[in-house]
């Protein structure tokens, strides 16, 4: 039976046997009292790459973004971000569900941010107008096809942040990847948000885990915040010891990962679905308005070839290269691929 080649996301990946061997020895003891050694030691460690005080370990990407916002944007009050922005595209409207927050977004233009537009949205108190508290950037961009947010950009942000006296939010699931594609350090995107949220399942090939950062304050706040949300955990080293392992193995092979996502994209780029300025990191994007093929069935008849891909729409797919996916699977992705285009 041939393997299935699953370029639908990278969050399918299954632990190596070195993770599973680090996950089995762990050292655990009750979280929710915050005495889980190999939990503390995740949280310390992810803390101190992007130089804050404290993190906090979280079951899911989601509710680590969640607890940030409720963080910095008190209810009923106001988050400013892009339209096609996970905090509120993926996340099944828990902003406002669940934070009580009323979020308003600048137009999603393939992840390239007007930072004047941005600067023009910010409402101050007053007016009986809603108040603007925080602006989220998502890093890198998901529906931008994994673009990298530029360090300089983020710069500007967080000047008009600081000159409106607001708060900035880093959705950093994949921030992996901007960090090897652009070799800015974790502490240096860290030194620009007041609060940031990072996935351990998202490329680094941990089964579970997302964690929130900020400082020590706004970390105690978000322990209480995450038992609200159920996400305390007991015995959660055997998870946390999953994310050791992948910061100390699996960051700097991502670039493998992008060589692999661009060689896929050049395969495919003939055939006018990819635009290759935007392939940087391990997310390919297949725009298909002008080819006879719209995504799902695409999607559906090279499953029956044993390559899984992404219908993100009517006319739009993804692929996205991780842990799992080798050289020979990106040459059998290839021939299934330009065959049916």
């Amino acid at each position: 039976m041939t393997q299935l080649v699953d370029l639908r996301s990278d969050t399918v990946t299954k632990p190596t046997a070195p993770m599973r061997a680090a996950m089995a020895a762990a050292e655990v003891g009750d979280d929710v009292y915050a005495e889980d050694p190999t939990v503390n030691a995740l949280e310390r460690k992810v803390a101190a790459m992007f130089g804050h005080e404290a993190a906090l370990f979280a079951p899911t990407g989601s509710m680590a973004n969640q607890i940030a916002l409720q963080l910095i944007v008190p209810p009923a009050q106001e988050l400013l971000c892009d339209a096609n922005a996970h905090v509120v595209t993926y996340e099944i409207g828990a902003a406002a569900a669940i934070g009580g927050i009323s979020s308003r977004t600048w137009p999603f233009a393939a992840g390239a941010i007007d930072v004047e537009q941005v600067a023009s949205m910010i409402r101050p108190d007053g007016y009986h107008a809603v108040p603007t508290r925080a602006i989220a950037v998502e890093q890198t961009h998901n529906m931008a096809g994994g673009v990298v947010i530029g360090l300089e950009t983020l710069r500007a942000l967080r000047e008009v942040a600081d000159t409106a006296g607001i708060a900035m939010h880093c959705d950093g699931a994949r921030i992996w990847h901007a960090h090897i594609a652009d070799g800015v350090p974790p502490a240096e995107y860290g030194a620009l948000f007041d609060t940031l949220s990072v996935c351990l399942s998202k490329g680094l090939g941990a089964p579970v885990g997302s964690l929130v950062v900020g400082s020590a304050e706004k970390i105690a706040k978000a322990r209480w915040i995450r038992k609200r949300m159920g996400g305390g955990m007991r015995q959660a080293g055997i998870l946390a010891a999953a994310g050791v392992y992948a910061l100390d193995n699996h960051v700097e092979r991502l670039a493998e990962d992008h060589v692999r996502a661009r060689r896929l994209a050049e395969a495919l780029a003939p055939f006018g679905v990819v635009d290759l300025d935007r392939v940087r990191t391990n997310l390919v994007i297949l725009d298909l308005a002008k080819t006879a093929l719209d995504a799902p069935t695409l999607a559906a008849r090279a499953r029956e070839q044993g390559v899984l891909v992404s219908a993100l729409g009517p006319r739009t797919g993804r692929l996205i290269t991780h842990l799992d996916i080798d050289d020979a699977a990106i040459d059998r992705a290839i021939d299934v691929l330009t065959s049916l285009l």
